[in-house]
């Protein structure tokens, strides 16, 4: 009786923690997909004029707004709204950007979205 009783809690207790674990990891699955920055150090890293920068802060808020609900979706249309958010966001960028504090922005692009796990 004792066995059987100590076998139930032991499911019972494994059944949480892979529940628990699940919970973990949408949540930190969602995180990767918050896109804020910190727009001052945006702003230093692409040598953009005070005009360029109201502009990029408007974009960037944007692009942050439809990553963040991209990532309420799962498997294919997430990856769809996630495509077309980048490539709207760098149409967008692309517009307001020279060609090298473009080429500076999709670097950093790239590598923000290579360590955040989206491409």
């Amino acid at each position: 009786m004792k066995r059987l009783f100590l076998v139930v809690v032991a499911m019972l207790s494994m059944t949480m923690t892979f529940a628990e674990n699940e919970n973990t990891l949408s949540l930190n699955n969602a995180e990767a997909y918050d896109m804020t920055v910190n727009m001052n150090k945006l702003g230093q890293a692409l040598e953009l004029t005070k005009d360029q920068m109201e502009v990029v802060a408007d974009i960037q808020k944007t692009f942050s707004s439809e990553m963040m609900f991209a990532a309420h979706y799962n498997g294919e249309e997430r990856t769809k709204m996630v495509e077309k958010a980048i490539k709207k966001d760098l149409a967008y960028m692309n517009y307001v950007l020279s060609n090298s504090q473009y080429r500076r922005y999709v670097m950093l692009l790239n590598v923000t979205l290579l360590n955040r796990g989206l491409r």
